[in-house]
């Protein structure tokens, strides 16, 4: 019986053989390291706004401000009263339920007037808990001195403290609370984003690579040459006019579109912590590593010295200094020219050294000239 493959089906065969093929002799499709645009760069002028204000919490269960130590808590109390018909000028105040804090909260991009956002209310004075405290009225100041905000409300704390007549214990940071929903917007920032006829987008790393890849296949998208990469950190995009008036609908089509971004080769160093980062582009020339400690031990020990029976000398006391050197290092390893950062992590590795150590080899390699990446210490 002759079996015979039906045209139709010749694709599909086809195909299948080719995976068998490639899975079999063990290569894969190259996965592209692409992010969106959206996940890259920001729109000029879509951000938010940083606000603040000072204000007073109360019903503390004595936790508040000690008011001789604190004068602006007794000065705003005292506002506060007399602006609701309450005169206590000259009166000596012994409150400690009361404590001055700033209130601090981020406006976003096009809110509008109504809507709410989160606070985070932080202790100003000697207060030691705001644990049930409630926020009164707090008006929220932008840059411009305006009050786009006003926040009131119940404060959340995540830490606590207790304390006994001979030991305390915290958890947490109990001076700082948040609101959830506790400010009302007031006031809205206008921005006609649909009228501009140029956007700009800025990178959230600037680099020239990445920027001439986003200008591209914003215009390979577009059909035109409607982006133009301004340095390394902004792109400019010139509004079509078929996206005339209706430029979120660009900006949708735009922030979907995908590049491999380019970093530059770097490593950095954080010393306090001893944590290295090393970018994928790192390279280093030929170079021959060692790397030994010297470890110096000094004992003191002291030793009593006596006179012979029947003598006329006398007891002392004398030093004796023992003194120990040991080196101990590792063989002399090669590291090739050109390797990736796997083959460099691996060859440090089986030096057998610590973080510490990697610290120091790296930084006398990069003195060396045998990296070429930029090494940035923190």
């Amino acid at each position: 019986m002759t079996w015979r493959m039906k045209a139709a089906d010749a694709p599909s065969w086809t195909v299948a053989l080719a995976l068998a093929l490639a899975a079999a002799l063990g290569f894969a499709p190259a996965a592209e390291a692409a992010s969106r645009i959206k996940d890259l760069a920001n729109v000029e002028g879509v951000r938010e706004n940083q606000l603040i204000g000072y204000g007073l919490v109360v019903g503390l269960a004595g936790t508040g401000d000690t008011i001789n130590n604190s004068p602006f808590t007794k000065q705003s109390i005292t506002s506060m009263l007399e602006r609701l018909g309450v005169n206590i000028r000259g009166q000596n105040l012994n409150l400690k339920n009361v404590a001055a804090v700033m209130v601090t909260a981020n406006l976003p991009a096009f809110s509008t007037q109504g809507t709410r956002i989160d606070v985070t209310v932080s202790a100003l004075g000697d207060a030691k808990n705001l644990q049930g405290g409630t926020l009164l009225v707090t008006p929220l100041l932008g840059a411009d001195g305006n009050v786009y905000a006003v926040a009131q409300g119940s404060l959340a704390i995540s830490g606590f403290q207790a304390q006994g007549e001979a030991a305390s214990i915290t958890r947490g940071v109990p001076t700082v609370g948040r609101i959830a929903n506790g400010a009302i917007i007031e006031r809205e920032i206008d921005f006609a984003l649909n009228r501009l006829a140029q956007l700009r987008l800025a990178l959230r790393n600037a680099d020239f690579t990445t920027s001439k890849r986003i200008a591209a296949a914003i215009n390979d998208f577009l059909g035109s040459a409607t982006a133009e990469p301004l340095d390394p950190s902004t792109v400019q995009v010139t509004v079509p006019k078929e996206y005339a008036n209706n430029v979120v609908a660009l900006l949708v089509e735009i922030e979907q579109l995908q590049i491999e971004p380019d970093l530059p080769a770097k490593i950095i160093i954080d010393e306090r912590s001893g944590v290295v980062v090393m970018g994928r582009d790192v390279r280093v020339s030929m170079v021959a590593v060692a790397q030994g400690n010297l470890t110096v031990t000094i004992a003191e020990t002291r030793q009593v010295s006596q006179p012979a029976p029947f003598s006329r000398g006398r007891t002392v006391v004398t030093p004796r200094t023992g003194i120990g050197v040991r080196e101990e290092g590792n063989k002399l390893a090669v590291v090739q020219e050109g390797v990736s950062l796997q083959q460099l992590v691996d060859g440090l590795n089986a030096l057998g050294i610590g973080p510490r150590d990697l610290i120091s080899i790296l930084q006398a390699v990069k003195a060396a000239g045998a990296i070429q990446a930029d090494v940035e210490v923190m």
